[in-house]
């Protein structure tokens, strides 16, 4: 039996992505969601309510207490509301699955799947740059004589010139101490400036080093991507070269792509299993739904105010085996039209397919499948009935199918002939 491949769960989850847009621009998918939201407003309303209604004071304690109440009956029913949008929106995708996929057409464009290597930009550009070199280093400014200022006037007369000298003599002791010191300095600045180039030199040589091997760690990984693209692109060749020629393991990862691209409602999980003869052009293929208890049953929810509950009424027992009937009958057409939509190349020309559910036995306690269905068509058979006008359950006995009497009950049909004796 068949299993998912790559390019099928490419397109299943592409499905899921299409399937959520297409709810979200649905009727009772806004209903919901707008129920969603008034619920939560509701709920964050009188819990702001309630906290008001706590830090009040004495006087208006019961005001606000009675607006806290109010607030929470709002919030409760608008969480009824919430529930009950949420249930036509899935009693309504059970009820059209047929119609569903009538609107969509099943075929996979191969080429579509064509994969193309995306790569990030280089995350190390900071190492692009070149490093600036510094300033060089410069030496000190030379210090500069200058000469103490003479005596003047009277202070020349009274001993003034004496202390001139012995100040100049003073001032030329500092400024030859300064001139050793600087010129010390000065001949340590070429051996600096070199120092300076080196370490300007070897922080270069790492940046460059650095840069190499990140450009060459980004060239692997861009190296990797296209490799993995070119590998995909090439068994996406092979794919579409065997569907062509209508080899078994072709057709085979072609049914899993449109099966996976068939995606029902949430609430309805499917489950698909399939082998095709490639001598006999004719695929045999079991389709798993779920049990009668699996589906929702619910009929209304509503809010009852004396015991703050919210409580929920079962659907008639009638009621709930019309809708698994009807589910059954929508799911064996609707999985042989999309097959033969899907397949333009006409690979297949005839479809064996099961429909049943997994259960537990009560006599044994262990699993056991359920067939409930079974039709046997050709494609030129199949193909002459306008599936928008028909009634299913109408068609299946048409096409001779097998359909257990009741469905809900989990009355199997037999099997045990084989399909096509049905």
């Amino acid at each position: 039996m068949a299993k998912r491949g790559f390019f099928a769960e490419l397109q299943h989850q592409s499905a899921i992505a299409a399937r959520e847009r297409e709810r979200a621009a649905k009727a009772a998918a806004r209903e919901h969601a707008a129920a969603v939201r008034q619920a939560e407003a509701a709920q964050r309303t009188a819990a702001q309510a309630r906290a008001q209604a706590s830090r009040a004071a004495a006087a208006d304690q019961k005001r606000a207490e009675a607006e806290a109440k109010r607030l929470h009956l709002e919030a409760r029913q608008a969480e009824v509301e919430s529930l009950n949008a949420k249930l036509a929106s899935d009693y309504d995708q059970i009820d059209s699955l047929l119609a569903a996929t009538l609107d969509v057409d099943d075929y996979v464009d191969l080429e579509l799947l064509r994969s193309v290597a995306t790569h990030p930009p280089f995350e190390r550009s900071d190492l692009e740059q070149p490093l600036p070199p510094p300033p060089p280093i410069q030496p000190p400014p030379e210090p500069q004589w200058v000469e103490p200022p003479g005596p003047t006037g009277l202070s020349g007369m009274l001993g003034g010139k004496k202390k001139h000298e012995e100040a100049r003599a003073a001032a030329w002791e500092t400024f030859t101490s300064q001139q050793r010191s600087w010129q010390e300095a000065a001949a340590q600045v070429p051996t600096l400036q070199f120092q300076q180039m080196q370490a300007h030199q070897q922080a270069e040589g790492q940046r460059e080093a650095a840069l190499a091997q990140a450009r060459a760690e980004f060239t692997a990984e861009c190296a990797e991507r296209e490799a993995a693209a070119a590998a995909a692109n090439q068994a996406l060749d092979e794919l579409i070269a065997g569907l062509k020629a209508g080899t078994a393991e072709a057709v085979l990862e072609y049914i899993s792509i449109v099966l996976e691209n068939s995606v029902y409602p949430d609430v309805l999980p499917i489950e698909h299993d399939f082998d095709f003869d490639a001598e006999l052009r004719e695929l045999d293929l079991k389709v798993t739904i779920p049990g009668p208890d699996e589906l929702p049953k619910v009929k209304a929810y509503k809010y009852a105010k004396g015991t703050d509950e919210i409580t929920s009424a079962d659907l008639p027992a009638k009621a709930q085996k019309d809708r698994y009937a009807s589910l059954l009958h929508h799911v064996t057409l609707r999985s042989v039209h999309e097959v033969f939509e899907a397949d333009r190349v006409g690979c297949i020309e005839t479809i064996s397919l099961i429909v049943g559910t997994d259960s537990i036995d009560p006599a044994t306690g262990q699993l056991k499948s359920t067939p409930l269905a079974a039709v046997a068509t050709d494609r030129a058979t199949f193909e002459a009935i306008d599936l928008s006008l028909v009634v299913p359950a109408a068609t299946l006995e048409h096409l001779g199918a097998l359909v257990s009497k009741n469905p809900h009950g989990l009355v199997a049909i037999d099997t045990s002939k084989g399909v096509r004796s049905s």
